[in-house]
């Protein structure tokens, strides 16, 4: 399987401006720019793409775990933020909200992390990941 994104950028750095597109079309033509990555432009960026990528690999990895060991997630919501710092993406941390039935915090806080090192996108990346969750 192969999925693809892309990218056009035009100009300078700082004066130009892109735009990124997804293979499934969901996401076309949208902005990003030198504003939108490093100040308070309107548009989006790398990072923040990155972290969309990161919170829904992550989801999908956990409530795979959670069936594998008989537990159905009645909600998982999961939110990366990501820090970009010195030119590199330093880590992305993990903010869950999850309602899974039946399940003792021992056993969901096990699957949970093993999730966090499991997930593709967590193998991907050089940062440090980190989980915080609410277990309801």
């Amino acid at each position: 399987m192969k999925r693809k994104g892309s990218a056009v950028w035009k100009g300078s750095l700082k004066e130009g401006k892109g735009t990124v597109s997804l293979e499934s079309g969901v996401l076309k033509d949208a902005q990003y720019s030198f504003k939108t990555r490093f100040e308070d432009g309107k548009g989006t960026n790398p990072e923040e793409l990155v972290g969309a990528a990161h919170a829904g690999c992550f989801s999908m990895q956990l409530s795979a775990f959670l069936t594998e060991d008989g537990f159905t997630p009645d909600k998982i919501e999961t939110t990366s933020e990501i820090t970009f710092e010195d030119g590199e993406i330093t880590k992305s941390h993990l903010i869950l909200d999850a309602v899974v039935p039946g399940i003792d915090k021992d056993k969901f806080d096990k699957i949970a992390n093993k999730a966090k090192e499991s997930c593709p996108l967590s193998k991907l990346l050089k940062a440090e990941i980190t989980l915080e969750y609410d277990l309801k």
